[in-house]
């Protein structure tokens, strides 16, 4: 009997390359639509932002030697650039200093809190009494114990960052997939091959949410730092043009220290992307 049914061309049997897989595929201006949308919706937002605090400034909702209007922030800025950039390259190297050692300490103790349930059971309850103080208040003491200058801004920042490294760590060392241990014991691998191939790449993305909760509060422990024992920064100049009423300038600091957080930050988030490559494609996103 024949077969009457119709074939199909060959051609359309074949998958039709797709645009992205094309050998001969051009560049298109869709490739740059979502650089274009990353990088200009933080303008607007920052544009919304300026726009309500010039509306909130020119309706004198809040007095303006509270809250001066953006123009007068930005000449404050522009009579002073040279000092206040310098003030600012001191705060950051004190969050970065401060940031790198409390990273260090928090990943170990939060190692040293995961090995071990006994070490967690002694050392937990003394983390969390730490971290509930509050940081301010330690302040004076701790110019009496180290005297003006740098170590106790770091120590402040220290003790601000600490907690949420450690805590991160720990939780992420001990919360490895059922699935990646179980691949772990069939391969009679040991602890230290265990902890090296698997159980510490499946924690860094973990570490990475605390590192980057941790970036903000090293800022703002530099600037407490720095309200209390500092001879120079951006804490140091709001405290000071504060005091003689000058608001303006001691905007334009704070203008500063909220810069340089969210630089820092960033820098963090694309350390992450380029360390943990395969983050975005085995999880999901909105």
């Amino acid at each position: 009997m024949t077969d009457v049914r119709p074939r199909q061309p060959e051609a359309a049997l074949e998958p039709a390359p797709s645009p992205a897989t094309s050998p001969g595929r051009r560049w298109r201006s869709d490739d740059l639509r979502p650089v274009a949308t990353a990088a200009l919706l933080p303008v607007a937002g920052l544009l919304i932002a300026l726009g309500l605090w010039w509306l909130v400034a020119r309706l004198e909702l809040i007095h303006p030697a509270a809250l001066p209007p953006p123009a007068d922030v930005l000449a404050a800025f522009a009579a002073r650039p040279e000092r206040l950039l310098a003030h600012t390259l001191d705060t950051t190297g004190e969050i970065l200093l401060g940031f790198a050692l409390s990273a260090g300490a928090g990943v170990l103790l939060g190692l040293a809190l995961a090995a071990s349930r006994t070490v967690e059971r002694m050392f937990t309850p003394l983390l969390v009494a730490i971290n509930a103080v509050p940081k301010i208040t330690l302040g004076p003491l701790l110019v009496v114990a180290l005297g003006w200058g740098q170590k106790p801004i770091l120590t402040m920042v220290f003790l601000l960052c600490f907690f949420p490294i450690v805590l991160s760590t720990a939780t992420g060392l001990t919360t490895t997939p059922a699935e990646l241990a179980e691949l772990v014991r069939s391969y009679n691998a040991s602890r230290w091959q265990a902890f090296r191939k698997v159980r510490f790449p499946a924690a860094l993305p973990q570490i990475f949410v605390g590192l980057k909760v941790a970036m903000p509060l090293a800022a703002i422990g530099a600037v407490i730092g720095e309200f209390q024992a500092g001879e120079s920064g951006l804490g140091y100049v709001i405290q000071q043009y504060a005091g003689i009423g000058d608001t303006a300038t001691a905007w334009a600091a704070i203008m500063l220290v909220a810069g340089v957080s969210i630089l820092l930050y960033a820098a963090l988030v694309l350390l992450e992307r380029r360390s943990l490559p395969w983050l975005r494609e085995t999880t999901s996103s909105r």
